[in-house]
């Protein structure tokens, strides 16, 4: 198992030093889901919730969520992103909204966080502007897809 490089020697959290590293293109892919009562998934199919247009309102909200994640995740890296795109489908079998962030920069450290952070802020948008009239919803199957570039290369989930 390879060492936490955010634990230094003694054990204390730290953030990783990525200075002597090269800049490569670097692309995460996170994936989830929200699943939810079918007259819910009727609603902001028909655009017809009080808060307005949930699946607009939850993409702004992920895209700012990547641009936010060192303020969030205490040892992240703030890095400048080159592109954030963020896709909602809705899953009539399951009665949800599925969801992929992509994200992408050019520097010396992944955007897995980013992703993640996004992602999870879509769905977590979601749940506000709709908890009104369905508080069971649950957000699953929340992971890292893909991601390229660095030095481990490319990566695959299962």
């Amino acid at each position: 198992m390879q060492d936490f490089t955010h634990f230094d020697q003694q054990g204390n959290a730290q953030m990783v030093g990525v200075g002597d590293k090269a800049d490569t293109k670097r692309i995460a892919v996170a994936r989830g889901r929200i699943v939810m009562l079918p007259a819910t998934l009727r609603m902001i199919q028909q655009g017809s919730a009080k808060k307005g247009d949930v699946l607009g309102v939850a993409r702004i909200a992920a895209i700012q969520a990547s641009k936010r994640t060192a303020d969030l995740i205490p040892l992240c890296h703030p890095l400048a992103l080159t592109r954030v795109n963020v896709v909602f489908a809705v899953n009539e079998i399951l009665s949800a909204i599925d969801a992929e962030v992509s994200v992408e920069t050019v520097g010396k450290t992944g955007v897995e966080m980013e992703a993640l952070t996004a992602l999870n802020v879509g769905l977590l948008t979601i749940y506000d502007m709709c908890k009104a009239v369905d508080r069971g919803m649950q957000m699953e199957a929340i992971h890292l897809h893909e991601k390229s570039g660095g030095k481990s290369g490319h990566w695959l989930a299962a």
